[in-house]
């Protein structure tokens, strides 16, 4: 009984672990993304946003400034007489003054308002470049996915190749006892079945070297034994391009409108209250020589037409901008019609010659079963069934290549488009 309890729980343990092994291209894209250091940017960016904004709107509260002056002056007004109580006949030569002072904007033209815009404007712009990085890591990650099925299949046929050898070198051997095989036969399987363990190994290696990039794109180590899930075909996709660097070509117009906006922001008058409390000599009864407090309360109107000057030409720089964003989005566009164009014509080829290989295969069989029965009658050397053999693998290879070739290559068809 505890015999059987230890039998049914390495089962189960070796199920789950069989089950935990398999690993689907979604998964390795997803952990990709969350691995990839560019992906902590976008909280950056949103914390950077929000304390960009906050400075922003802080420009609202009242203003605090506070300020000093001393000056000694060559020449001071004077008076030619005497004024009676005045006690003195002009204003000092040496003057001083603290001051401090609140200023409350009432309207500004929009300058904050569209300061914010644009600090929105910019994040929006920078979030959708990261976009456009991780879209392109994840197609570094189905070349690496799909490389590491291919080599799979390749190790599988290897497989299949090997058994065949083996097989066939029991044959040829007994054929040397029956004296219709020499030494020189055997050697000649041997030498087959050498090489093709070299080739394995060759394989091995590449699909070790394949996971452990995986591996480093995930970040979650994968053992060798993984196994890949290959992934469904997809169908073909229309020629609408729904790529998030189309998005990072609108944050960038957006951000070009929203500075156009900030243009009329310069020309605009701005409304303000403000209040001043002062200590210093003189006062603002400036007949008398002493140190005096006092203040001043009142409303401030601003309006610079400097920036009228120049207009013209930052509508210009403006739209030049946006034309050069737009020609930019057109050529992206078109090249991605080229590679849809390439990619279609490579899926159309795929699809026919995998129609022939079933048939190659067949036939490369028949073939190879021939030549054995040649062999085994003396009619035909080891060397040459030992190149149907390798015939008859190499179509099954070819086979394997086309079937994930055209699902690479589906997928990045529907990557192209999104």
């Amino acid at each position: 009984m505890r015999m059987l309890r230890m039998f049914l729980f390495l089962c189960v343990w070796g199920f789950s672990h069989i089950v935990h092994a398999q690993v689907t291209l979604e998964d390795c894209r997803q952990k990709a993304r969350e691995n990839y250091p560019q992906t902590r940017q976008y909280d950056l960016l949103r914390l950077s946003e929000e304390y960009t904004l906050s400075n922003a709107g802080k420009g609202n509260l009242p203003q605090i400034s506070l300020s000093g002056k001393v000056s000694y002056q060559s020449e001071a007004t004077t008076f030619p007489f005497d004024i009676p109580g005045l006690g003195s006949k002009g204003l000092p030569k040496d003057q001083y003054q603290a001051m401090i002072e609140v200023r409350q904007n009432l309207w500004d033209g929009g300058k904050i308002r569209n300061q914010k815009a644009q600090i929105q404007a910019a994040t929006e712009e920078s979030e959708r470049q990261l976009d456009n990085s991780l879209y392109a890591l994840e197609e570094r990650v189905d070349q690496v996915f799909f490389g590491i099925l291919l080599l799979d299949e390749q190790l599988s046929q290897h497989t299949l190749l090997e058994e065949e050898l083996a097989r066939s070198l029991k044959d040829v051997q007994s054929y040397r006892a029956n004296g219709t095989a020499n030494d020189a036969d055997v050697d000649a399987v041997q030498v087959e079945i050498l090489q093709t363990r070299q080739q394995r190994i060759q394989l091995e290696s590449n699909r070790s070297a394949y996971l452990r990039m995986l591996s480093l794109l995930t970040g979650e180590e994968l053992p060798p034994h993984t196994h890949l899930q290959r992934p469904e075909a997809v169908l073909e996709t229309t020629s609408t391009i729904n790529r998030p660097e189309l998005r990072w070509y609108e944050a960038q117009e957006q951000t070009v409108s929203v500075q156009r906006k900030g243009l009329k922001t310069n020309y605009l008058p701005s409304f303000s209250l403000f209040a001043q409390g002062a200590y210093g000599n003189p006062g603002l009864d400036i007949l008398k020589d002493k140190f005096r407090a006092y203040y001043l309360v009142g409303a401030r109107f601003t309006w610079n037409f400097g920036s009228l000057y120049t207009l013209k030409n930052d509508r210009k720089k403006l739209d030049n901008q946006l034309q050069k964003i737009q020609s930019e989005r057109d050529l992206f566009l078109f090249h991605t019609h080229l590679q849809l164009a390439e990619e279609d014509g490579t899926i159309q080829t795929l699809r026919q010659q995998m129609k022939e290989d079933e048939e190659i295969i067949r036939l490369r069989k028949n073939i190879r079963l021939s030549a054995e029965a040649k062999v085994a009658n003396g009619t035909l050397s080891v060397s040459d069934l030992l190149k149907e053999i390798t015939a008859e693998n190499l179509s099954r290879q070819a086979k394997v290549l086309h079937e994930i070739q055209l699902l690479m290559h589906l997928h990045q068809q529907k990557h192209l488009t999104n």
